[in-house]
């Protein structure tokens, strides 16, 4: 049976049933095409994009780490970890 990954971000587990996207940790618009992504959440996802500009991404929140620490997404981050991993609710 397969491990079900888990959202570097939010720590919650991703069950196949559930919304999942990847992440390209440099925007591919800013030299990230064919670079290294991450499995995350659709809502966590969708939470970095909405927040944050591609140039930002690019050039000062390209690793888990920064991304978990951003202090406008640090917040978000402990706010969805107490969700169901299904959990699709309406992005900021």
């Amino acid at each position: 049976m397969a491990e079900v990954p888990v959202c570097p971000l939010c720590l919650r587990p991703i069950p196949s049933d559930v919304p999942q996207s990847r992440h390209h940790l440099i925007p591919k618009l800013r030299g990230g095409k064919g670079g290294p992504t991450v499995l995350l959440h659709h809502i966590c996802h969708k939470t970095i994009h909405k927040t944050l500009r591609e140039t930002e991404l690019a050039r000062n929140v390209n690793t888990i780490e920064a991304l978990r620490e951003h202090p406008d997404l640090a917040p978000f981050w402990a706010w969805i970890a107490k969700r169901p991993p299904g959990f699709a609710g309406k992005t900021r």
